[in-house]
């Protein structure tokens, strides 16, 4: 354990993300989003075994032995905590290890803009923040949480697979319950949730219909829901829900996300002239035509509401990353790669501006 301890403590102060252990390949660490392999003894297969036979918690090793993969949180003190999955390929295992910061950086840190912090402090509803795979989400959704924490007093529960950022009580009271370990499923969790007097609900990840009917129930009485979806784009997120359902219950749900969705943050990692990495964002706010085209299920105008919604907070990529390039903080060339629609983006570095959201919608 001491070569593997020594491993994450050096990953975590060279700057890495993300830690890959493989038998047979040289440790890899994610640094500034590059792979680069380190200098250390090449793992072995007894050695990675013993690892696995070490870190693997008990609830997770009925679910390793199930389904050859799992994932929980690792916390080596004065090292820190690390999201881990462990899984098969080929016979052996394999370690992905994401380093999780302790301290959670402010919106300003994370280049959030001020609607975020404000969409934080929604009443009730549904709110969601919405990316790819690596783009922030968790971050964005721990900061969230943290400011809640530090500005109300509420009474707030997570059910997170697993425990990545941890919060201790300010203003709020919170209560974080992991996948396996405080409670055995989302499913189970969000059954007993309301039972439990919250305020606030953080749900880690929405995963499936049984999640997002239990979000809208609790939204419906009156609670605060934040979660996470995989999505690219923040219109494509309400259609992603519908997805979730059957044909014949889509109708009903589409309904209830009139009533309830307060509003869908969506983010893509972009690259900085100094190379590093931030957010940009696309912000939907359900105001009233973003409401109505959800209720005349006009699913396919969504984005041009988001482009035509500045007043009331509302961003597209394009607008993101071109207010990123004029900042001087990315190239043309960055944002194009990024841009949802490219050749749009470079008719706005050509002074060139359509007010197509506003055509669209009539």
């Amino acid at each position: 354990m001491e070569l593997f301890h020594r491993i994450l403590k050096t990953a975590v102060e060279g700057g890495a993300s993300d830690v890959h252990i493989k038998i047979g390949t040289p440790v890899v660490f994610r640094i500034n989003r590059q792979l680069v392999p380190i200098e250390c003894p090449t793992p072995g297969e007894d050695w990675v075994n013993r690892i696995v036979e070490a870190i693997v918690p008990r609830h997770g090793k009925l679910q390793l032995d199930d389904n050859r993969e799992v994932d929980f949180s690792y916390f080596v003190p004065g090292i820190g905590r690390f999201r881990t999955n462990v899984f098969q390929q080929r016979g052996t295992f394999c370690l992905a290890m994401r380093y999780v910061k302790t301290d959670i950086p402010p919106f300003e840190q994370l280049g959030l803009l001020p609607i975020v912090r404000k969409i934080s402090e929604s009443p009730r509803g549904i709110v969601l923040v919405a990316g790819s795979t690596g783009s922030g989400k968790s971050t964005t959704l721990a900061a969230m949480m943290q400011h809640i924490n530090r500005t109300s007093r509420k009474h707030v529960i997570t059910l997170e697979d697993p425990i990545e950022y941890v919060f201790d009580d300010d203003q709020s009271v919170i209560e974080q319950r992991e996948i396996g370990l405080d409670t055995p499923s989302y499913v189970h969790g969000l059954k007993y949730v309301l039972r439990q007097d919250p305020d606030i609900i953080m749900i880690g990840e929405m995963r499936d219909s049984i999640s997002f009917q239990a979000a809208i129930g609790a939204a419906d009485t009156g609670h605060l829901v934040l979660s996470t979806l995989h999505t690219t784009t923040a219109a494509q997120s309400v259609t992603r829900i519908l997805d979730f359902f059957k044909a014949e219950e889509r109708e009903q749900v589409r309904r209830q996300l009139v009533g309830t969705l307060q509003a869908v943050v969506c983010q893509r990692m972009v690259q900085t002239v100094d190379g590093s990495v931030t957010v940009a964002l696309e912000i939907l706010i359900s105001n009233g035509t973003v409401r109505k085209l959800i209720e005349e299920n006009k699913l396919d105008k969504l984005s041009a509401a988001i482009d035509v919604g500045t007043d009331d907070g509302m961003q597209s990529f394009n607008q993101a990353l071109f207010d990123l390039v004029k900042a001087r903080r990315i190239t043309e060339k960055e944002a194009l790669s990024k841009a949802s629609n490219s050749q749009a983006l470079e008719m706005n570095f050509r002074g060139i501006f359509l007010d197509e959201g506003r055509r669209i919608l009539g």
